[in-house]
């Protein structure tokens, strides 16, 4: 399954906000550093959905604020 991401990274706490099937906004507390932003965005959605961090996947938009995910 393929998402679309929003990150908002350095934030105060992590959450998901589902916009729609496939649109979210994913907030963490991780800096957009070394990508520390990216785990912790797929920690928190492997969260969310009940999944292993392993089945979550960045498969574009490593460096940006607009990411495609795969959930494997």
């Amino acid at each position: 399954m393929k998402i679309y991401i929003k990150a908002k990274p350095n934030s105060y706490e992590d959450k998901v906000e589902k916009i729609d099937d496939t649109h979210f906004v994913v907030a963490v507390k991780e800096p957009p550093q070394n990508g520390l932003a990216n785990k912790g965005i797929c920690r928190t959605l492997a969260k969310y959905f009940e999944v292993s961090q392993s089945m979550v996947v960045v498969k574009k938009g490593f460096t940006s604020k607009n990411k495609i995910i795969e959930i494997l």
